[in-house]
């Protein structure tokens, strides 16, 4: 007699609207390196501005990405394990920014950071500038990628369960002790998964980057509005650039997949 979970699978029409789907994603992919100019490539490259934009890409992503754990695994531990009556409210404005178009999301920052800000004001009599700064840069990025870290963590917390947190403090752990020592290990695979959104998005901003810190070479600059404005002057080199974006952004997908696994 056959086993009867030899037999269970997703319908076989599935198939057809599920390569579709794969067919959707991955040939934009082939395009790009189809267009790929490829006797240019290493000159691309190498060219100051590019440089300059992908090193400043990956550092302010990787900060802004740092700013997004500390803010949002206790925003994500919060949401995920107190029952407050407003909570759903609360929840709906932090999840904001996945909805919003990111130009409004810069304009929103250069309306607080901004010299004449909310914050910008009392900042600027300090000798405190950020609009129009790195540090804008990073502000922006993480502003787009916190909702991502936050909805997964979240996530993972409310499937996780409170029985382990329950058991360990039955036994004595201050709470402190049991966020390090039990919530968080039990979690991790989905901090891992946030934190790797987090970064993807941070990489790809592009939005709020150019409202609320503008394009300055070295300085504000980054990958994607360097491919921007390539692509009105040179296509080819915007093509290039966005495959150097796309391979990044798999890198970094892949070895947080395999980090995954092994947790």
């Amino acid at each position: 007699m056959s086993d009867p979970r030899s037999r269970l699978g997703v319908p076989r029409w599935i198939l057809l609207p599920a390569l579709l789907g794969a067919g959707f994603v991955l040939l934009p992919l082939v395009a790009i390196v189809a267009r790929t100019p490829w006797g240019r490539f290493g000159e691309l490259l190498t060219s100051q501005a590019s440089q300059d934009a992908l090193w400043l890409s990956l550092r302010t992503a990787t900060a802004s990405t740092l700013l997004c754990l500390v803010l949002g695994v206790p925003m994500a531990l919060v949401l995920a394990r107190s029952s407050y009556r407003l909570l759903g409210v609360v929840r709906s404005l932090v999840l904001l920014p996945l909805v919003l178009p990111p130009v409004v999301g810069g304009i929103a920052l250069l309306y607080t950071f901004g010299r004449r800000g909310l914050l910008g004001q009392t900042m600027e009599v300090l000798g405190i500038q950020v609009a129009f700064s790195t540090a804008a840069v990073v502000l922006a990025q993480t502003f787009v990628a916190l909702p991502f870290l936050v909805v997964s963590l979240e996530g993972a917390l409310r499937t996780a369960g409170e029985r382990y947190e329950a058991v360990a403090a039955t036994l004595g752990a201050r709470p402190t002790t049991v966020l390090r020592r039990v919530t968080l290990p039990l979690v991790l695979p989905g901090l891992v998964s946030g934190t790797v959104l987090a970064f993807a998005r941070a990489l790809g901003e592009f939005g709020a980057t150019i409202t609320f810190a503008g394009s300055l070479q070295g300085r504000t600059r980054t990958l994607p509005l360097e491919i921007y404005l390539r692509r009105e002057t040179d296509a080819e080199g915007a093509v290039a650039l966005s495959l150097v974006l796309v391979v990044v952004a798999v890198l970094v997908i892949g070895v947080a997949g395999q980090r995954r696994s092994a947790l």
